[in-house]
């Protein structure tokens, strides 16, 4: 079942207008991104989900005019952390102690490693850092998209500082690193709908060591 959707989905380049997303898939693509693994539980990112056709019009303006930027149902936009903090690193260990109801002196521990060594590291390591967790985020929302039937692309085709400024980002101190449209496909406009999906074979993709 899932690499017969793996199968299915494309990188799709020409999106139906016309045919909205419903809400409770979407729902069900965002909780996957919510529950994706990253770095230390520490969930560097954030997620924006634009369905305002104005704010879009003014992205596909910075990316590259693609056509699934205003076209898609859902703009999913990942943005990263700018920079990993005190107050950032302790929200997240705090937040874990109370859903626990406890605390844990190796896990404390932990919370005192990633002080000393993330916050006085430079700002873009860190940043690069985080956009690398985002992307963790992106691929489970790719995955969870084809499984509920919904196409959607990955895209970085888009000036990162211009929407971040269309976006606020510097505000809430992050910075975008990928957007994923979801929508349904236009098969009748859509060039690569009908291509036979290619990838490496697996005895060049794959070594194995025993």
């Amino acid at each position: 079942m899932l690499f017969e959707k793996l199968n299915w989905r494309y990188a799709t380049k020409k999106m139906d207008p016309s045919k909205p997303v419903p809400q409770e898939k979407v729902d069900n693509i965002l909780e996957a991104v919510r529950l994706a693994p990253t770095s230390s539980g520490l969930q560097p990112f954030e997620v924006i989900v634009i369905k305002n056709k104005e704010i879009k019009e003014k992205i596909r303006a910075i990316a590259w005019d693609q056509s699934q930027v205003t076209d898609c149902s859902h703009l999913v936009v990942f943005a990263a952390w700018d920079n990993y903090t005190e107050e950032r690193i302790n929200m997240m260990f705090d937040l874990v102690n109370e859903e626990r109801g406890f605390t844990n002196e190796g896990w404390e521990a932990y919370r005192q490693k990633l002080l000393a060594g993330y916050p006085p590291r430079d700002p873009e390591e860190n940043f690069e850092h985080a956009a690398r967790q985002a992307y963790i985020g992106l691929g489970l929302a790719l995955t969870a998209a084809a499984f509920e039937g919904v196409d959607s692309t990955p895209m970085e085709g888009f000036d990162p500082a211009m929407l971040d400024e269309i976006l606020n980002l510097k505000e809430r101190h992050l910075r975008s690193v990928a957007i994923m449209p979801l929508g349904y496909r236009d098969s009748d406009n859509d060039w690569l709908v009908n291509l036979k999906k290619v990838r490496r074979p697996k005895e060049s993709f794959i070594s194995e060591i025993d």
